[in-house]
């Protein structure tokens, strides 16, 4: 039976697929499900909708409240220092102070003389490797130099000048002494009969310090009237 039912379907082209399904449902047989067909395409994008209409305005107690102030912080650590900033321009000068108290009268000029010349008092050589003594005086202020020891003694400090005219008959050297500084050594070494030498020096002096002559071996330094040897200085300028 079922076999003639499939040849009428086949030989009825004119028929329609239901009817022959129809025909036959009683005696057919489901098949197995078939295999699940690919993914299909995404479709095409749709219209862009209407425009749709405007929120609600929020009003009263809806709309955003302000909080309370809160508590303050704690102090936070200092920054670091910033760049110096360009300098100001100057402020505006001062009211001038108030006159001072007068000063202490003081003696014009007199702290500031210091002047000596002084001659060799005698015909006789000066001791080898000693300090010259002149001990005839011819200026001396303050009495500076000291005809005893043959020192000068500085009290105003300043520049000062020295200079010495020697009579001699032999040879002469001349040392010139800062408190045992050799400042400049003069030397005459000619034997010739009845001539002069002379050595000047421009140094600066602290209170206190003291100049002086020296010979060496060569010391022929005389001291008579036909030829005085004498030694001089003053100042220059005090500071």
């Amino acid at each position: 039976m079922l076999a003639r039912c499939c040849l009428v379907v086949l030989l009825s082209a004119a028929t329609p697929l239901l009817v022959a399904m129809e025909t036959c449902q009683a005696a057919a047989m489901h098949g197995m499900p078939g295999i699940p067909g690919l993914p299909g395409r995404d479709g095409r994008d749709g219209d862009k909708g209407d425009k749709g209409e405007t929120g609600a305005v929020l009003h009263g107690g809806l709309a955003p409240q302000k909080g309370e102030k809160g508590d303050t912080g704690q102090t936070g650590f200092p920054g670091k220092r910033g760049q110096s900033g360009d300098p100001g321009e100057p402020g505006v000068p001062g009211v001038g102070g108030r006159p001072g108290e007068p000063g202490e009268p003081g003696v014009v000029g007199v702290q500031h003389q210091a002047a000596f010349s002084v001659a060799r008092g005698t015909n006789e050589y000066p001791e080898k490797s000693s300090v010259i003594r002149f001990t005839k005086v011819i200026t001396n202020i303050n009495d500076d130099y000291n005809t005893l020891t043959g020192h000068f003694l500085c009290r105003v400090p300043g520049t000062y000048y020295f200079v010495y005219h020697a009579s001699l008959e032999d040879r002469l050297c001349v040392l010139m002494m800062l408190d045992q500084t050799l400042l400049a050594s003069f030397c005459d070494h000619r034997r010739v009969r009845r001539q002069v030498t002379s050595g000047s020096l421009a140094v600066y002096l602290s209170q206190g310090q003291e100049v002086w002559l020296e010979t060496k071996d060569y010391r022929g330094m005389r001291g008579k009237p036909q030829g005085f040897s004498i030694f001089s200085g003053f100042l220059l300028h005090a500071h």
